[in-house]
């Protein structure tokens, strides 16, 4: 299953000093550190409340914020731009702040640590272009099988592959995988798109280059040094659309091996989880969260209804 990638020292070096984001209606930067989230009042409706608030653990409503880690270099889906917190999963957060009547408040970490974290209880959920995957659920190390931490639920609010970005014009004539094979590909590390191409079978295997970033992998493609870029869906078709003004690169053939990406919560936290998908399942039916994916062009991998543990 396509999953999202992990990041090394080199993200680590710019997250530290990015700090905590609190999506609400307006975002704005809030410190690192010690310092305490500032508290939301639930939001107007006909009993003082948003329609969802009674609903999220009591620990919740007196924070008046959700804690939630992210690791925001991966656009479109979570990046930075004028010091706030964009993006795909930023908005989608601010869109179920609305239904639960509290702020979603991002912190900025290394991808590979997220779910560390998360059990560390440093943050309430994981929002970052996270694939559910059944290795995660069960706390696994997806290597060795062994387990290495609490569960996991996941509610799942998108579906995503991954795709193969090329230069411009195609000068390669790349159509699928198999036409990879003794050719140079760039990937992120620690994502399954290096083990997508590590499995595919050839006879002259990919020289597969790894790269801490997407941005990294992006920038070799440009160069020529590789010929292509193997990385998720949305990823892709917002470099496409973006780089050079959509002159740079191409996406060819269909997204591989698709899966859906999920909002991480502790097993033991069910109310939490419950409300979030309530939540979800609120902003699907009013049509504000198609709006989301509209307004990033990937309403290509929308759901019709927020599901737990869907991953595989």
């Amino acid at each position: 299953m396509t999953a999202r990638a992990r990041r090394g020292s080199a993200a680590m070096k710019h997250l530290a000093a990015l700090g905590a984001m609190t999506v609400a209606g307006a975002l704005a930067l809030t410190g690192c550190g010690g310092d305490s989230p500032e508290k939301a009042s639930p939001s107007a409706s006909g009993t003082g409340k948003a329609p969802l608030y009674d609903e999220l653990p009591e620990s919740v409503r007196q924070a008046g914020v959700v804690k939630v880690g992210s690791d925001m270099l991966y656009p479109p889906m979570e990046f930075v731009r004028n010091g706030r917190p964009t993006g795909v999963d930023p908005d989608l957060a601010a869109t179920l702040g609305k239904e639960l009547g509290v702020k979603f408040q991002f912190g900025n970490n290394a991808f590979d640590t997220l779910l560390t974290g998360l059990r560390a209880k440093h943050y309430d959920v994981v929002m970052s272009a996270m694939t559910d995957t059944k290795d995660r659920q069960q706390g696994l190390d997806p290597s060795s099988g062994e387990k290495i931490g609490e569960d996991i639920d996941f509610v799942d609010y998108f579906r995503a592959g991954a795709s193969i970005m090329v230069k411009k014009g195609n000068p390669e004539g790349i159509k699928t995988l198999a036409d990879l094979c003794g050719k140079k590909a760039a990937v992120q590390s620690g994502s399954t798109a290096y083990d997508l191409l590590q499995s595919q079978k050839c006879d002259e295997p990919i020289d597969i280059e790894i790269f801490d970033t997407h941005d990294e992998a992006q920038a070799r493609l440009k160069s020529g040094a590789v010929v292509a870029d193997v990385a998720d869906y949305p990823v892709v078709a917002y470099a496409v659309k973006t780089s050079g003004d959509g002159k740079d690169f191409e996406t060819v053939g269909e997204q591989l091996d698709a899966g859906p990406y999920g909002i991480a919560v502790l097993s033991s936290n069910t109310r939490l989880r419950d409300a979030i998908r309530a939540a979800l399942d609120a902003a699907i039916r009013d049509g504000s969260y198609g709006k989301v994916l509209d307004k990033w062009n990937v309403s290509d991998g929308a759901v019709d209804n927020a599901t737990i543990n869907s991953g595989t």
